[in-house]
């Protein structure tokens, strides 16, 4: 079984630091509108070599953004930043160091970071009973802890001002569990816990916390973790689909997003019917 994963030094920014506004932001007026040329925007996104980090940087570029990109392939995420003002700072996340570091060169690149967008992970398939201790710390250090960390040495910048958002990737497999994705649905489902716990902390403070829930997504995620996706090739997203609702749902100030909307169903029965849940579930697999 093989795992997946993303996840950089530092280059200096070729643009001049922005120019802080002193303007305060109006109530009711979304602070992630369309940027002012001097004061632009900055998102850090994590696991941006390819999928839908790679996506979700596209994405913002487009609005402007001064774009942080992180992932452990120097290459592929110069790749990513071809035609950007994006500043590529390779890291590699499941390192011990490796979170507090990448924050430290992210907030000394740029001077703040107004989204963050954990978008680093790995994914392993099989019985549990056959999967390696060494892959059961790997999965959850890169999925769930490396991500809390990173969360952790970010937010106090954005809290000192008054603003930002911390976007986190879940899985419908954290919200219902998956067979053969026991550790992998166990760290979606700490991930998706930590979102609503941390979003009541910050109540007040100016930053908020979107999680998104994709369905199985086009990229080599299913590949790369030891097993390619089950189902039809019809029913994958394209990363594109995913990164522009993780756009809309920072521009809206969302709390949640699912992709598609009907995946919220299998955690409402679920919650409502367990019984009826599990009997579906042994039935159609």
């Amino acid at each position: 079984m093989t795992l997946t994963g993303s996840g950089s030094a530092y280059d200096p920014p070729a643009d001049p630091a922005p120019r802080r506004s002193t303007t305060p932001v109006p109530a009711r007026v979304n602070q992630y509108g369309p940027p002012r040329r001097l004061d632009r925007r900055v998102a850090l996104v994590t696991g941006a070599s390819s999928g839908i980090g790679a996506a979700t940087a596209r994405r913002f570029a487009m609005d402007g953004w001064q774009l942080l990109l992180s992932g452990r392939d120097r290459h592929r995420l110069e790749q990513t930043a071809s035609g950007t003002s994006a500043v590529v700072l390779p890291a590699d996340l499941a390192a011990p160091d490796g979170p507090r570091l990448l924050a430290r060169s992210a907030l000394h690149t740029t001077g703040r970071i107004d989204v963050l967008v954990a978008g680093a992970g790995m994914g392993w398939t099989g019985p549990f009973t056959a999967m390696p201790h060494t892959d059961i710390d790997r999965v959850l250090t890169l999925d769930l802890n490396a991500t809390l960390h990173l969360v952790r040495e970010v937010l106090p910048s954005m809290i000192a001002a008054g603003r930002g958002r911390v976007v986190l990737l879940g899985s419908v497999a954290g919200c219902v569990g998956r067979r053969e994705e026991a550790v992998y649905s166990a760290a979606k489902a700490g991930l998706a816990a930590f979102a609503e716990a941390l979003r009541q902390e910050l109540r007040g403070t100016g930053v908020g916390v979107t999680f998104v829930v994709p369905g199985a997504v086009d990229t080599a995620f299913h590949t790369r973790r030891g097993r390619p996706y089950d189902g039809t090739s019809t029913g994958l997203l394209s990363p594109g689909c995913v990164a522009g609702t993780i756009w809309e749902a920072v521009r809206r100030d969302r709390d949640e997003a699912y992709v598609p909307t009907w995946l919220t169903l299998p955690g409402r029965v679920r919650g409502l019917a367990p019984g009826v849940y599990r009997r579906l579930l042994n039935r159609f697999g």
